[in-house]
């Protein structure tokens, strides 16, 4: 069981990823974060390089000389769209690709806060590596209906906020779910697990969503928000086994 009422608590979620942050130069880490760090560095420079000449080519072609103060308008756009774009394709490609590897530094992490080696048994790879698909599959499903929102009059000045609560419950999903499959949860059961502290892990999801936005910063935030996550769970089975011997 775990402890829901501490976990609720946005302030010790975030100290969680703040300590997740702190952890990433923890020298026995460092083997388990480069991996992560080559696939994130490749995929979000391919993609930078991939969209900027795309819009340029797209630019040159369609948009004449004399409507060339356009250009001051269509590339921040690009750069916009790029970050809210980012997460749904090129961050969810990182985490389908580092996903064993990320369960391979949250267990790491949990035998260094635990203080002994308390995970013997992972998770195979084909497990880590399905389970990442089911969850990108639950995401992407509403992903269309969220943009849909934005072409419906009214109801469009809303669809700002439901699309930043979306991710950051969606980035929460993602990152939380390794030290719950340490845990031995399912999806389902992941799934149950943050409805039941909703306010903090949508507010560690909102920081690190925030984090995936910021050139060099989303190269490491992952490997961070892993740690954090790890530290999350931990001590919320931590503290309700306190509880528990309180009790008693």
């Amino acid at each position: 069981m775990l402890n829901f009422n501490k976990g609720n608590n946005p302030l010790f979620a975030l100290g969680c990823l703040l300590q997740g942050v702190k952890l990433l130069s923890h020298k026995d880490l460092r083997k388990y974060l480069l991996i992560p760090l080559f696939i994130n560095m490749v995929l979000y420079t391919g993609a930078f390089v991939l969209g900027y000449h795309s819009v340029s080519a797209l630019i040159h072609q369609f948009i004449p000389d004399w409507l060339s103060w356009l250009n001051w308008i269509l590339w921040p756009l690009f750069f916009i769209s790029f970050l809210i774009i980012g997460f749904f394709t090129f961050t969810l490609l990182a985490n389908l690709i580092a996903a064993p590897y990320y369960s391979k530094l949250s267990a790491k992490v949990l035998e260094i806060i635990g203080g002994q080696d308390i995970v013997k048994a992972e998770l195979p790879w084909d497990k880590v590596f399905f389970g990442e698909l089911r969850r990108v599959g639950y995401l992407l499903l509403r992903v269309l209906p969220l943009l849909v929102l934005f072409l419906i009059p009214v109801v469009n000045l809303i669809a700002p906020v439901l699309w930043a609560l979306f991710a950051a419950w969606g980035i929460a999903m993602e990152f939380m779910a390794y030290p719950l499959e340490d845990r031995g949860l399912p999806f389902p059961e992941q799934k149950q697990f943050l409805r039941q502290a909703r306010w903090g892990v949508l507010s560690f999801g909102g920081v690190t969503g925030l984090g995936l936005t910021l050139p060099v910063v989303n190269l490491l935030i992952g490997q961070a928000a892993v740690i954090g996550a790890t530290i999350y769970v931990y001590r919320l089975s931590e503290a309700e086994s306190n509880a528990g011997a309180n009790q008693s």
